[in-house]
């Protein structure tokens, strides 16, 4: 369709809000110094999110010193990532288990055989990717979780790469209006958006009383280090409680967009035996699918979380 001039659509007043060109706020944390690790040496991939580790072996118990500097290096680069790490998914669950309790997810079961807290993502032939949406996993639960960690078993030969963005930057660089606006409001997260598809309409149904929608606050405090959180996701987040049905779905659009800003992500390539450590209240992340009809095999485990505020 060509419009005239005077036809082309308008955009909303969020739209017409949208940052300009120009220099971000970067801070990699904001309750202390960057530090320095001692048993370890930090590779920078990203300014303020996304770093490699290395001269650790995740096949060996941690030391209470060396979880307390990965718990660190966590906090300020909100995902670390590991190369050439030979485990088992005993030692992965070993792993979670160094920074909290696991949960197991409720739609998606473990492998046949497998440890109740793994879960399976095999991308081939028959099932494709679809976790190509931006997302902070389980947000709809009462408390989200904490962080996650996944390893990559098998990895395409070209794509199949994930983003991370990091959303304190996304608070800090909205518009002191569009700060002003949000903080203190509440959102609805609901699972069913995303999952229904997997069920019938009985299965849905019993699923949604187990796991009904969640109320959480639009920006979200982290429970560690006393950040603003921009705490909403395309995938689970529904509505703004209090707005009008397009008040909230323009202010959710706008939001959502600011996970597109490249100041904010880390992409990473994948290679076999690659596992990657997000803080979950920190992130959102997104998996390319553009890999198809090549085979990606990854396996996760996640650390329960508490309830945002």
């Amino acid at each position: 369709m060509v419009y005239e001039l005077s036809e082309y659509p308008r955009p909303t007043h969020f739209e017409e809000r949208e940052d300009k060109e120009g220099p971000k706020i970067l801070r990699r944390r904001v309750d202390k110094e960057n530090r320095t690790y001692s048993l370890f040496k930090v590779k920078p991939l990203n300014p303020i999110i996304g770093a490699e580790i290395e001269g650790v072996d995740l096949s060996k118990p941690l030391s209470p010193q060396l979880k307390e500097e990965l718990n660190e290096a966590l906090l300020e680069w909100k995902v670390i990532f590991f190369k050439n790490q030979h485990i088992t998914s005993e030692q992965q669950i070993a792993l979670g288990r160094n920074f909290g309790k696991l949960e197991m997810h409720p739609f998606y079961a473990p492998p046949e055989g497998r440890e109740k807290e793994i879960i399976q993502f095999n991308r081939n032939k028959v099932e494709k990717g679809f976790e190509n949406i931006w997302h902070s996993d389980v947000s709809w639960r009462e408390r989200p979780a904490k962080a996650a960690i996944l390893r990559l078993l098998k990895v395409p030969p070209v794509g199949g790469d994930t983003l991370w963005a990091d959303m304190g930057a996304a608070y800090d660089n909205l518009p002191d209006k569009i700060k002003e606006q949000i903080d203190g409001l509440q959102a609805i997260h609901d699972f069913t958006p995303s999952f229904s598809h997997l069920m019938s309409p009985e299965e849905l149904l019993k699923r949604q009383e187990e796991f009904p929608a969640m109320v959480h606050p639009v920006v979200r405090t982290h429970p560690e280090t006393g950040r603003k959180l921009l705490f909403v996701n395309p995938s689970f987040t529904t509505r703004i409680i209090g707005l009008d049905e397009k008040e909230s779905e323009d202010l959710l659009r706008y939001l959502f967009r600011q996970t597109h800003i490249p100041e904010y992500q880390i992409r990473f390539h994948w290679e076999p035996n690659t596992v990657a450590f997000w803080d979950n209240r920190a992130t959102q992340h997104y998996a390319v699918s553009d890999y198809y009809p090549y085979e990606r095999l990854a396996e996760r485990v996640t650390i329960a979380g508490d309830r945002p505020y």
